[in-house]
């Protein structure tokens, strides 16, 4: 055990040493705020409002694009060739046109711009001429567009969970499904990242020969063992500063510059700064301003509805062990080549569940609590990902232990497994190994 930890020790400081841990552990941080730093600020940098001139032949639509927070519409009255003439030289952004037509009800504009169209700016357009064409077509089948827009309802449909005592609990479907893809993407690459580490480390030392001199003072198991759960505690390592890094940032953000942008940005959305709302506006800005609220005030309950002792405790658990099943396996096919080139056709097998548990993902969510989800979640080849996809949705305590017991049942498994490929591989130079000989490995005996 004294050799384990040594070894622990010496590929622990080994790697939180080197150039690219120091690097990973400060961009890590930085993308990952960025992520919700980025949309925030850039919302505050389209202050320059944009002119679109509206050349309305029909005269039906040139009234109703009122002006928004980017965007100023100005109706023009002249010919075709004259308003393209002028627009190249005007410096506006864009021009509007709307053909006339004599026996339907026109549907056909055509943008000219300086540059690419925003999809902002074509959604609004298509969306002001839809709106007038069907109010057009309600009032000549005599219908008054006022009572079908009044008919229209908005339906909240709130969400309840029932548990096996009877008490209820409100779940938040949307914010389940996104924290269970972010966790179950976190393990899947973790896994990659740092049993790829393993195996590259297993390759390195042996073609550098050092591993003959290890080996030489400590068994090639104890020397797999520390290896994989050295690398494990840097990843551990990484994460844990990954994550405080990442809050200190988007704190420092939402202190100092971020409170002020989203509130300069909200005031924007709403059209509100500088101007006497009339009582159609005001009536749509409470409307609007109930639904943020709704949504926010849904956010944030969402947020504390998690149990972040059970998603934290789960996470680390999946994360150790499942990095330590798969750790194992990598080391085994690293003993196995002298290469990473010739690691390939030992991959394929290997991380076939691992792909696998990322495809099933889109089906795991929509179905948490079906037979398939449960399978997947008790395999230990896939049980780190499917079972963390799972957890947000809420999954029975038993299962949750029964999936930890097999995956502890594999990893041990795994571990023996590939001792015994570790240990005839690790010193075997110069020959390309096949399926045939690794099951030549496993069958000896000490």
């Amino acid at each position: 055990m004294h050799k384990i930890f040594i070894i622990i020790q010496r590929e622990y400081l080994t790697r939180v040493r080197k150039k690219s841990f120091l690097i990973m552990t400060i961009l890590g941080p930085i993308l990952m705020a960025s992520v919700y730093i980025l949309p925030v600020y850039l919302t505050t940098l389209s202050d320059e409002e944009k002119t679109v001139q509206v050349l309305d032949e029909t005269g039906l639509f040139e009234k109703e694009f009122n002006n928004t927070e980017d965007f100023q519409f100005i109706p023009i009255k002249m010919d075709f060739e004259t308003a393209k003439k002028n627009f190249s030289l005007s410096g506006d952004y864009g021009l509007l046109y709307i053909p006339a037509t004599e026996l339907s009800v026109p549907t056909t504009g055509i943008l000219y711009t300086t540059s690419s169209p925003s999809i902002d700016i074509t959604s609004h357009i298509k969306n002001v001429m839809k709106r007038e064409v069907e109010s057009l077509k309600l009032e000549a089948s005599g219908i008054d567009p006022d009572i079908l827009r009044a008919i229209k309802s908005s339906i909240v449909l709130n969400t309840l969970k029932i548990d096996e005592s009877g008490n209820e609990e409100k779940s938040y479907t949307e914010i389940n499904m996104g924290l269970s893809i972010f966790a179950a993407l976190l393990i899947y690459l973790f896994i990659f990242i740092f049993g790829a580490q393993v195996m590259r480390g297993v390759i390195e030392e042996k073609t550098n020969r050092i591993v003959e001199v290890i080996v030489s003072s400590v068994k090639p198991f104890q020397l797999m063992m520390g290896k994989i759960v050295g690398v494990a505690m840097v990843g551990l390592t990484q994460f844990s500063l990954w994550i405080v890094l990442t809050t200190i940032l988007v704190g420092v953000f939402m202190a100092t510059v971020g409170g002020d942008e989203m509130m300069t940005g909200s005031q924007k959305m709403m059209g509100t700064q500088g101007k006497v709302l009339s009582a159609q506006e005001l009536t749509e800005f409470s409307k609007a301003a109930q639904a943020e609220s709704s949504s926010t005030m849904q956010i944030i309950e969402g947020i504390q509805s998690i149990d972040a002792p059970v998603m934290i405790g789960s996470f680390l658990f999946y994360f150790l062990f499942g990095y330590l099943l798969y750790g194992a396996l990598f080391a085994a096919i690293g003993s196995a080549v002298d290469n990473e080139t010739d690691t390939q056709q030992f991959m394929l097998p290997v991380t076939i569940p691992l792909i696998l548990s990322m495809v099933m993902i889109g089906f795991i969510i929509t179905s948490p609590g079906g037979p398939v989800a449960f399978w997947l979640s008790i395999i230990p080849l896939t049980s780190p990902v499917i079972m963390m996809a799972r957890i947000p949705f809420g999954v029975p305590v038993w299962e949750i232990w029964l999936s930890m017991g097999l995956l502890v049942v594999g990893f041990v498994g795994a571990t023996w497994l590939a001792g015994k490929i570790y240990r005839t591989g690790i010193l075997m130079y110069g020959k390309k190994i096949s399926y045939k000989e690794l099951g030549k490995w496993i069958k000896y005996r000490n």
